[in-house]
Order: C-alpha cells, then sequence, then structure tokens
C-alpha cells in the first residue's frame, strides 16, 4: 500500500502570506488577472469572474494524485483530489477577474488554493480561440509531501470507498469533475477510466 509523507514545517519562502505576496508583485496591478482552472475551480470558483473562456495549457495535465487530508479525506484517511502536474497538456477554464477586483478576489481564492502552501502558483501561458493569455494556475511537485503518483487500482477503490473529508467524498469530488468537464466538451480519458472503474465496481450508476 503507498503512504503519503507527513507534512513538515513550512519555511518562511513557502508560508502562504509570502507567496501571495510575490503573486500580486509578478501580476503588477497594470492589468486584468486570468487564473487558470482545471477541476473544482470549474464547477465551484468562488470567486467574480469577469469572463470564462476554455483554454489549454501545454506542459502539464490534470493528476488525480495529490492527497487531501481535510476536504476530502482525513489524517487517518487520506482522499484524493486533482492537481496539475508536469508533463503532457491539460484543457479547462481560464477566468479573467477585472484589474479593479484582484484585491478583492484573489486573497479569497489564496485562502482557497493555498491555506497550507500545498500548491506551487506559476504563471503559464493557456492557449484560447481568442488568443494567448496567461494565467495563474496552482500545480504540484512531484516532490512535494502531499503527492502520491500514480495507485494501482485495488488501492484507488479502497480511497474511492472510504476517503471522505469536510467537503464531502473523494469520490463524490470525482464524479462532479467528470460530469462537470463533460459539459464542456473535454473528454479526459483517465479520469472517465477512474468513473468506470468505479462503476465496475458498483460504487457509482453514473
Amino acid at each position: 500500500m503507498q503512504t503519503v509523507a507527513p507534512l513538515r514545517p513550512l519555511p518562511p519562502h513557502r508560508e502562504p502570506a509570502h507567496l501571495l505576496s510575490v503573486a500580486r508583485e509578478t501580476w503588477g496591478g497594470r492589468s486584468d488577472l486570468w487564473v487558470f482552472g482545471y477541476a473544482s475551480l470549474i464547477w465551484r470558483p468562488e470567486f467574480e469572474a469577469a469572463e470564462q473562456r476554455s483554454a489549454k495549457v501545454h506542459g502539464w495535465h490534470r493528476a488525480f494524485q495529490m492527497a487531501s487530508r481535510i476536504n476530502r479525506g482525513t489524517p487517518e484517511c487520506p482522499g484524493l483530489v486533482f492537481a496539475l502536474v508536469a508533463g503532457g497538456s491539460c484543457r479547462g477554464v481560464v477566468y479573467r477577474i477585472a484589474r479593479e477586483r484582484v484585491e478583492d478576489e484573489l486573497p479569497r481564492l489564496w485562502a482557497r488554493e493555498m491555506p497550507n502552501s500545498v500548491y506551487d502558483p506559476r504563471w503559464l501561458p493557456c492557449q484560447t480561440t481568442e488568443g494567448e493569455v496567461t494565467a495563474l494556475a496552482f500545480t504540484l511537485s512531484r516532490s512535494s509531501p502531499n503527492y502520491t503518483g500514480p495507485m494501482e487500482d485495488a488501492r484507488m477503490l479502497e480511497v474511492l470507498r472510504q476517503a471522505c473529508g469536510r467537503y464531502g467524498t473523494t469520490l463524490a469530488y470525482l464524479l462532479e469533475t467528470a460530469r462537470c468537464l463533460r459539459s464542456r466538451g473535454i473528454h479526459d480519458r483517465g479520469i472517465e477510466r477512474l468513473v468506470a472503474l468505479a462503476r465496475q465496481h458498483a460504487l457509482t450508476a453514473d
């Protein structure tokens, strides 16, 4: 059985407030701010966006390989959520936050995505039908203690059967992400394989 490395105290340069300050400085305040969503940010963004577009990033892919000890699991029974991991490509959605709204919306986004500095925020070029935009994206390093790597199906089924956190089960999170991507015409073979696995073992009728 694969295990997840224990969390360690954050060095100062990894504190959420420091990383938010770096993001603000990089953005610079001179234009609107774009954010790339690839999973729950698509179906539950929780910030005010002036515009949204379908988008694709190269060099990163959506992976169900990030441990969740609070939202979709517990420290004793970690769940899983999606992360943006290096390699491949990913279709998702970019949101434009109007410049005058950034100082209100960015801290809200940070509180949701970066409470424990699990992610590595990056500015990524995103291709849209109306041209390229550079968007803030929350990526995960393979060196992170929250990165699980690929799981065998037997272990994945254990997680889908058991893991539940403050926002619900890992299974519900997987199914909602799959539903939302389908509704936007995004076909993710990896997600559909996991949904089929859950259906095969009678965990869902979806």
